[in-house]
Formats: C-alpha cells, sequence, structure tokens
C-alpha cells in the first residue's frame, strides 16, 4: 500500500527526515509517535506529495509518487493539523465544492453518506464558522474521505480537542479504519495507543521503533521498577533503607521524590525479583507502608526510553561538532595572528631596507 525506502528532507542545511523507511499494509491503522519536531509533520507531507524528498523513493501502491503524483493523490485523503476550511461556507456547501473538486460521482449520495459518518447532520445547515473546533475536525474528515480514497493520513487529528472530543473523533478513526489505510500522526502517547494497531516512534529525523502496539510495551531496558511510598519521613531510617538497597548488586537506580510523603522508585534488573528482599528490609524500620506495588510497562516508559536516549545522542553529536568548530575556529585564529606577525615582520623589513636606502643616497649626495 505504502513504502518509503531512505527517505531523506532537508530544509537548506538542516535534516528534518533522516534516512528512513518503512512499508504500511492494506487496512492497517499506523500511528507515527514522536516529540515536537520530531520530523513526523514533515514525513506526512512528503507522503502526500505536498513536499518533495531531498532523496528516497515513496510509492502508493507500487506507483512512485515522484513520477505519478495526481495518481498518488487521488488515492490519499489528507487532513492537517488545522483543517484548511471555509468559515462563511455551509457544511452542505463547502462539501458539494470539494465533491466537484474531486469529481465524485453520484455526489448527493455521498455527501449523504459522509454526513451520516462523519456526524455532521445535526450542522449541516449551520455556517462551519459557526462550528465548535470538534465539529470542524468533522468536516475535515469528511472532506478528506468524500472522494473515497484508499489511504487516509491524519496529522494530530485530535489537536485543542476536550476529552469528550477526543473521545468522538477516536472512535470515528477506528470506524473509519475498518475499511480504510489510516497513517495517524500524534505525540499525545494514549491517543495512538488506543487508536493505532501499530506504532513508529520518529525522533530527531529518525526511526527510533516500529512496532506493533502491544509488542512495543515489552522494549524496556531490561529493568523494573517497584514504588515503595511512606506516610511519615524518618530521615535516618529512610537514608539507612536507601543505603541498603544501594548494596543490592540487582538494584542499578533509587529515586527519592518528597512532598506530604516520602516515594522512593526502585529500578532492579528484570531477571531477579527483588520485592520480597525489599519487603524484608522494610520489616527492621519503623517506617510507615502506603504504597508498595510494581509499576506496569507502559508505552509512556519505552518512549521516554527510546526518545531520550536519540535524544542524548543528537546532543552529544552536536556538542562534539560544536567542540570541532571551536577547534577549527582557534586554529583559524592562531593562523590569522601568525599571518598579521609575519606581514608586520615584512612591513618592518621592508621599512628597514627602505630607510637604509634613503640613508645612503643622502651619504653619496653629501660626498659628491
Amino acid at each position: 500500500m505504502i513504502q518509503v525506502d531512505n527517505l531523506v528532507k532537508y530544509y537548506k542545511d538542516f535534516k528534518a527526515v533522516d534516512n528512513i523507511s518503512f512499508n504500511i499494509d492494506k487496512s492497517e491503522i499506523v500511528g507515527l509517535l514522536g516529540p515536537n519536531g520530531a520530523g513526523k509533520t514533515t514525513t506526512i507531507r512528503t507522503l502526500c506529495g505536498y513536499l518533495a524528498p531531498t532523496s528516497g523513493e515513496i510509492k502508493i501502491n507500487g506507483s512512485s509518487i515522484q513520477e505519478n503524483l495526481l495518481m498518488a493523490k487521488k488515492s490519499i485523503g489528507y487532513l492537517p493539523e488545522s483543517a484548511p476550511l471555509y468559515g462563511d461556507m455551509l457544511v452542505y456547501d463547502y462539501l458539494l465544492l470539494i465533491a466537484n473538486l474531486r469529481q465524485v460521482k453520484n455526489k448527493q449520495e455521498r455527501i449523504e453518506e459522509m454526513l451520516e459518518l462523519c456526524g455532521l447532520k445535526k450542522v449541516v445547515a449551520k455556517n462551519i464558522s459557526e462550528l465548535s473546533k470538534g465539529y470542524k475536525q468533522r468536516v475535515g474528515l469528511a472532506h478528506a474521505l468524500i472522494g473515497d480514497p484508499e489511504i487516509l493520513i491524519l496529522d494530530e487529528p485530535t489537536s485543542g480537542l476536550d476529552p469528550n472530543q477526543i473521545i468522538e473523533i477516536r472512535e470515528l478513526i477506528k470506524k473509519i479504519g475498518k475499511t480504510k489505510t489510516i497513517v495517524l500522526s500524534s505525540h499525545i502517547l494514549s491517543e495512538v495507543e488506543v487508536t493505532c494497531d501499530r506504532i513508529i516512534i520518529i525522533n530527531s529525523g529518525k526511526i527510533v521503533a516500529d512496532a506493533k502496539t502491544d509488542e512495543l510495551k515489552s522494549m524496556t531496558s531490561g529493568a523494573k521498577v517497584v514504588v515503595v511510598e511512606f506516610k511519615n519521613d524518618l530521615k535516618e531510617q529512610v537514608e539507612g533503607f536507601v543505603q541498603k538497597l544501594k548494596g543490592n548488586p540487582a538494584v542499578s537506580d533509587v529515586e527519592e521524590e518528597r512532598e506530604q510523603t516520602v516515594k522512593l522508585k526502585i529500578t532492579y534488573k528484570d531477571k531477579e525479583d527483588i520485592r520480597g528482599e525489599i519487603f524484608d528490609l522494610l520489616k527492621n524500620t519503623e517506617l510507615q507502608i502506603i504504597n508498595f506495588y510494581q509499576e506496569d510497562e507502559t508505552l509512556e516508559s519505552v518512549f521516554r526510553m527510546l526518545t531520550s536516549n536519540a535524544l542524548a545522542n543528537d546532543e552529544a553529536s552536536q556538542e562534539n561538532a560544536a567542540k570541532e568548530d571551536d577547534v577549527e575556529e582557534d586554529d583559524a585564529k592562531k593562523g590569522d595572528a601568525k599571518e598579521d606577525d609575519s606581514k608586520e615582520e615584512n612591513k618592518q623589513t621592508s621599512g628597514e631596507r627602505l630607510e637604509g636606502e634613503a640613508k645612503e643616497k643622502q651619504e653619496e649626495g653629501e660626498s659628491k
């Protein structure tokens, strides 16, 4: 259905998309997930043909989008983050306009289908400018779907919606996904987790994970986290407990939070279950336990692990590049200084030579 091979996109010197490849099959709902500025929207726009890639290839149904752009666009319905709607038009008139532009057959029937599918019958005779953000998104979805495309591409479809509107749009997307291939970009973890069958995580323009939603949750760093919360704050006993925990070779980190209670997050190696040992240590203290549980693996923990590592590497490479630039700049300055010294020496030598010649001429004149 969609095939992306070695896609690269530059904005002048900035690489927004860095050599990514993936395939999407028919009737898949795939989420493009990543932090702000990760390259999601740029990827979406190149898939739609709105941006030309710097290099790489995109195929829609086996046909290159670069060679057959018009044919590819006929197969795609696109809803950008802010749906570009004509606010002074009635909902019905707007959909009729899009149906005419898309050269839709049986326009009246298709418009009725979209009104029913997208839940727009109540507002069909209203100006678009009078609609709530949720209803405007529904009109945008109807716009994207009215040409009956095989592929639906949605960029941040629930951005700016309230919780009720998010649930409504989410259910609508899942309903449409039964017959369409959907690519959905978002930075909202919960939205992608409940809506998508598969998730592609992008960070700094690179794909850092590509897996089914359930499989992705198991992609942890091989560690578990136990949370222990105390009602009272016996500082010496807490410190002693923490020191004993850190003495356990299976424990890799102990994070401490102090507000009205004391909460410890104990990270340990996945292969060794040390909950029993932790409880035995607690029995020998006067600390009043109000919570003791092991954190479940979540998409959020995987997302943080993958994007923070990639971000750290990217920052390190930028720091190294900056250091190299500083070294080059210092070398250049030294070179310039040497050149200036050399020029000054040449000036001095030349000045001395001219002064010597002038004295010689003066002596010759006096002798004559």
